[in-house]
C-alpha cells in the first residue's frame, strides 16, 4: 500500500474517532487501526458510492461500509433532492426492508430522517417483499421510496435501493441528480434526525391485503386452478420476506396444497441453512427439492431474501428434479401470459413485453408469434419500468417482462421484479398445462420445437476489493481493444458496445447506433447465432459472461441429443475465453 493511501485511510479513520459517532463505532474503528490494517483500508480507502440505484456494500464501520452513518448521509442527500424537485408540496415517501441483519435499524433510521425533513414517511411494521414497496409508492401517491435490502447477496451485505414516484428505481436524470446531492453531504452533522416522529405512518396487514387483492386480478385460468387446486406445491422463502406474502398469494389464487420448508421459513439474516440465499443455485434449493421429492410435489418454488427473484424446480418425468434457469422461467411465463391473453381476446396490437439485452432472444420470438411487440433494454428492472412508463401515454398495454437473473414482472401496478405475483402465475401456468394434458417441463420442450432450442449459460468471475475492481476494468478494456474474431469456429459478425452506443460490422467496419442508453456492456454476435455478452455487475464485485446458443429441435424425442450438444458448445466457449 502506498504511503499516500495509508495516510488517507488513517486520516479518515481518525475523523471517525474524533467525530460525533457512537462509542461502539469508535471502539470498532480503534480495533481495526490496532489489529487489522487490511480491513481498515477496505473500510476507509473510499466512500461507499451512491450509484444509479442506491447503495450496496458490506456492513461495518467506515466510509466504504453500510452503517447508519453512510445510510443516513445517503438519505439526507435524497431528501434534499426531493425538496428541490417537489418544492411547495407535502412530500410522501415509503420505506421497507428485508430480513437482513440491521435492515430494521437502517429502515427506521431512514424513516426518521425523512420525517425530520418534514416528509410523511410510510414505514412497514415489519419486513416486506421489495415489490410491495414499489406497489406502496404508487398506491399511496408517494414521491419516492427506499427499501433496505441486498437482494440475494451474501449475509455480510446490505443495501439501499431508491425509487421514484412511479414505483421504479430511479433513472436519468434523477439518478445522477440524486448522486450530486448525496455527494454534497460530507459530514454527519448535515443529517436531520429526531424530529417530527408523528410524520411516520405505519403500514401493516391491512395494506398487504390491498396488494394481494390486486395480484389476484392477474389470474388468467381460474377454471384450471379450481380443477387442480390441490396440486402439490413446495415453497421456501430462504429465511426472507416471501414468507409473509407468497403463501397468501397462492391461497388467493385458489391453491390449497402448499407446504413450506419449515427450517427456511424462519426469518434470519444469517441464512443459517444455506451458503448463499440465492435461488439460482441448486445447493440453496436443496432442502426444498428434497422436500418436494418426499412429498411428490409437481412444482417447487423459492424466493430470495427480498422476494423479488424466484427459483423454480420441477420433475422432468424421468425421476429427476430440474432447476430452471432464469431464461427458462422468463420464457415459460411470457408464453403463458401471451397465449392466455390471446385466447381471452385481449390482443389488439397494442400489447408489449420487455426483456433485457442479456436475456434469451426466445422471449422475443414468443411475443412475435402472438402479434405482440417486444422491447430490449439494459440490465435492471428500472429500465423495464422506464419502457412501461414511456408506453403508457401511447395506450400500450404491458403484458410482462423479465431478465435472466431470475426476475419477472407480470403486472404494471408494480414497477420492479415481483416474485410474489410471478410465483402465483407460474403455479397457475402449471395447472393450465395440466388441463392441456402436459406437465410444465413437457410444455417447455414443446416450445423448443416450436421456436427453436435456445440454451444459455453464465459465468461470474468474482474479483473483490480495490484490486479486483481494477482488474475488472482492465478486462473490459482488453475486450474493447481486441474483441474475439470467432467463437467456436463461427466468425464474429457484429460487436455491440453499449458504452460507445455503436454496433460495429466486423467485416466492413461500418458502425450503426444502438438505440439504448449507454452502459458498460459488450456483445459479440456470430454468424451461427451465438451471442456472448460481457458486463461488470453493478451491485456485486464481479464481471459477468453470458452465453446464448441455439439450434432447431425437430421433435421432443431429440431433446436430449440437442441439449447435450448445446451444453458442450457453451463449455467450449468458456474454454476459448479462458473462463474455466
Amino acid at each position: 500500500m502506498s504511503n499516500e493511501l495509508e495516510n488517507l485511510v488513517k486520516e479518515k479513520a481518525e475523523k471517525w474517532l474524533e467525530g460525533n459517532y457512537d462509542e461502539q463505532t469508535k471502539r470498532q474503528v480503534k480495533w481495526l487501526m490496532d489489529n487489522d490494517q487490511k480491513e481498515l483500508t477496505e473500510s476507509f480507502y473510499k466512500d461507499l458510492e451512491f450509484g444509479t440505484g442506491g447503495l450496496r456494500g458490506i456492513m461495518g464501520v467506515g466510509t466504504n461500509r453500510m452503517n447508519i452513518y453512510t445510510v443516513g448521509m445517503a438519505t439526507q442527500g435524497l431528501a434534499n433532492y426531493l425538496k428541490k424537485n417537489f418544492e411547495g408540496e407535502q412530500i410522501k415517501v415509503a420505506v421497507a426492508h428485508d430480513c437482513r441483519n440491521n435492515s430494521r435499524l437502517f429502515a427506521e433510521h431512514v424513516a426518521d430522517i425523512f420525517a425530520s425533513n418534514g416528509f410523511i414517511a410510510y414505514l412497514f411494521d415489519d419486513l416486506r417483499p421489495t415489490p410491495e414497496l414499489s406497489f406502496a409508492i404508487r398506491e399511496l401517491g408517494c414521491h419516492s421510496g427506499v427499501v433496505i435490502t441486498a437482494s440475494h447477496n451474501p449475509k455480510e451485505y446490505n443495501g439501499y435501493k431508491a425509487y421514484w414516484q412511479d414505483g421504479a428505481q430511479v433513472t436519468a436524470p434523477h439518478d445522477k441528480n440524486i448522486i450530486e446531492q448525496v455527494n454534497l453531504i460530507t459530514d454527519i452533522s448535515q443529517i436531520r434526525s429526531g424530529q417530527n416522529p408523528g410524520n411516520i405512518k405505519i403500514l401493516g396487514e391491512e395494506f398487504d391485503k390491498v396488494y394481494i387483492d390486486r395480484i389476484k386480478t392477474l389470474s388468467l385460468s381460474p377454471e384450471a386452478v379450481k380443477e387442480y387446486h390441490d396440486m402439490k406445491i413446495v415453497y421456501t422463502p430462504i429465511h426472507g420476506t416471501g414468507v409473509r406474502l407468497v403463501p397468501e398469494a397462492l391461497a388467493a389464487f385458489g391453491f390449497t396444497n402448499v407446504s413450506l420448508v419449515k427450517e427456511q421459513s424462519v426469518v434470519d439474516g444469517n441464512f443459517p441453512t444455506v451458503e448463499s440465499p440465492n435461488p439460482e443455485e441448486r445447493t440453496t434449493m436443496k432442502m426444498a427439492i428434497d422436500q418436494g421429492i418426499a412429498e411428490n410435489a409437481e412444482i417447487i418454488v423459492a424466493t430470495d431474501p427480498d422476494a423479488d427473484r424466484l427459483g423454480i424446480a420441477m420433475p422432468d418425468g424421468r425421476g429427476n428434479i430440474v432447476l430452471l434457469n432464469g431464461n427458462q422461467t422468463c420464457v415459460l411465463l411470457t408464453y403463458y401470459l401471451c397465449r392466455r391473453w390471446s385466447e381471452r381476446g385481449r390482443i389488439d396490437g397494442n400489447q408489449f413485453i420487455v426483456k433485457t439485452i442479456v436475456t434469451t432472444e426466445m422471449m422475443n420470438r414468443v411475443a412475435e408469434s402472438f402479434g405482440i411487440r417486444h422491447y430490449d433494454c439494459l440490465t435492471g428492472f428500472k429500465y423495464i419500468a422506464s419502457i412501461i412508463r414511456e408506453n403508457e401515454p401511447r395506450g400500450m398495454q404491458y403484458i410482462g417482462g423479465g431478465e435472466e437473473s431470475f426476475g419477472y414482472l407480470p403486472e404494471d401496478f408494480v414497477r420492479d421484479k415481483d416474485a410474489v405475483s410471478s410465483i402465483a402465475l407460474f403455479c397457475e401456468c402449471a395447472v393450465w398445462a395440466k388441463s392441456q394434458g402436459m406437465s410444465l417441463y413437457d410444455l417447455l420442450k414443446q416450445m423448443y420445437v416450436d421456436y427453436g432450442f435456445y440454451k444459455e449459460g453464465l459465468v461470474n468471475v468474482v474479483r473483490k476489493g480495490k484490486e479486483g475492481a481494477e482488474e475488472i476494468r482492465r478486462m473490459m478494456t482488453d475486450y474493447r481493444q481486441a474483441p474475439p474474431k470467432e467463437i467456436c469456429g463461427s466468425p464474429v459478425v457484429t460487436v455491440k458496445d453499449y458504452l460507445s452506443g455503436e454496433a460495429v460490422d466486423s467485416a466492413t467496419g461500418n458502425k450503426t447506433p444502438i438505440d439504448i442508453e449507454q452502459s458498460n456492456v459488450l456483445q459479440f454476435l456470430t454468424a451461427d447465432g451465438t451471442i456472448v455478452s460481457v458486463r461488470p455487475s453493478g451491485t456485486e464485485p464481479k464481471i459477468k459472461f453470458y452465453f446464448g446458443v441455439r439450434e432447431p429441435l425437430e421433435s421432443v424425442d431429440k431433446f436430449d441429443e440437442v441439449n447435450t450438444r448445446l451444453d458442450e458448445k457453451i463449455e467450449r466457449i468458456k474454454k476459448e475465453m479462458k473462463l474455466i
